[in-house]
């Protein structure tokens, strides 16, 4: 058995050095074509920025715009695990693809549960998400950027749960949510309660998927708010409080407008990343209740546990075009742009104006 075990360890290793050599030897290669295009026959004088940004743009064309390209010809297809290749009945075409999104729309996208079941409780998941990481994280930050003893540290401090491996975290939260020894019902039986059946009950298993992410997703939050507090002039305050305005009215007229071009990204991608969250809804959802998946959760299941390929490639493309009209939506809703003025001028104080 050891020895089985060493020769799998020698043969992963070989295969992965062989990788590691097989990119950089291409990374050489192409940095010498280049160099000696650009750079001796052409004589460009942007020679070198494009040797050292091709071997990345290549990466991410391979990386990032193949998969995606895969993913929509595989929505106009009918593939399954038995339909894997052409002589085993794989077509491709506008029917296909026509029939994949009927199926989304009309069929269970799980073994039972449909389409907008699931769109909904993703959508109530992610505005709790995205609401309790905006709010709680202001209220961290608003605490955090006032002067204060060991600051450093809570800061610090703040950073622990948003550090440590998602995964790790997310399997330790789903200990404390065991029936019998986690901590949860512990507490709740010390304080005379029944104990919660977080793993089975459909209500609090999805509980426990909120309270986990709160968990993970408020760090990430406050630091981003935190630096957008820190760049907002004090004078500013004072300028208002000798004016009369409270410190309420001071948030209300100065730090959110001022705190915009940073809560507009912040909140975008709170959302994509929410609506795209896959470790906590699928770990914590021990038994894989289906009252408890999400979107992603459930296009993971349909495409690796059911080998619908074809299918799931259609579900992620709608996934996409849900995320995309979103992103536009709020951008348009909230004016925001990326500056304060279309012309590239203007002050802090004149978006505050506006």
């Amino acid at each position: 058995m050891g020895a089985l075990t060493a020769q799998i360890v020698r043969s992963s290793l070989s295969e992965v050095l062989g990788t590691i050599f097989a990119v950089a030897a291409g990374i050489v290669v192409l940095e010498l074509v280049l160099y000696v295009i650009l750079k001796r026959k052409l004589q460009w004088r942007f020679s070198l920025p494009i040797m050292l940004v091709s071997p990345a743009l290549i990466g991410l064309l391979l990386l990032v715009l193949y998969p995606i390209l895969y993913n929509i010809l595989l929505s106009f297809s009918n593939m399954s695990l038995r339909r894997f290749t052409v002589e085993r009945g794989l077509t491709y075409g506008f029917a296909e693809a026509w029939n994949n999104l009927k199926i989304i729309f009309s069929e269970p996208v799980l073994k039972q549960q449909k389409f907008f079941p699931v769109l909904f409780r993703t959508f109530l998941w992610t505005f709790i998400q995205v609401f309790f990481h905006v709010t709680i994280g202001m209220m961290i930050a608003l605490l955090l950027n006032r002067p204060m003893k060991l600051r450093g540290f809570y800061r610090t401090l703040l950073l622990f749960p948003w550090a440590i491996p998602q995964i790790i975290a997310v399997l330790a939260w789903r200990g404390e949510f065991n029936y019998q020894y986690g901590l949860f019902n512990l507490l709740i039986q010390k304080f005379g309660g029944q104990s919660i059946n977080w793993m089975s009950d459909p209500f609090w298993n999805y509980v426990a998927i909120n309270l986990t992410n709160i968990w993970l997703g408020v760090p990430f939050m406050t630091v981003i708010l935190l630096g957008g507090l820190q760049s907002i002039d004090p004078s500013y305050y004072e300028a208002a409080e000798m004016d009369g305005a409270g410190k309420l009215m001071g948030f209300r007229l100065i730090t959110i407008p001022l705190m915009k071009p940073i809560t507009t990204p912040a909140i975008i991608l709170g959302v994509i990343w929410t609506f795209n969250q896959f470790n906590v809804p699928y770990f914590i959802n021990q038994f894989e209740l289906e009252t408890s998946d999400i979107l992603v959760t459930a296009l993971f299941r349909a495409a690796f546990e059911y080998n619908r390929y074809g299918f799931a490639s259609m579900f992620a493309l709608i996934i996409f075009i849900i995320l995309l009209g979103f992103s536009l939506a709020y951008i348009k809703i909230t004016k925001f742009s990326f500056g304060f003025d279309k012309a590239g001028g203007g002050t802090p104080l004149q978006a505050v104006g506006e």
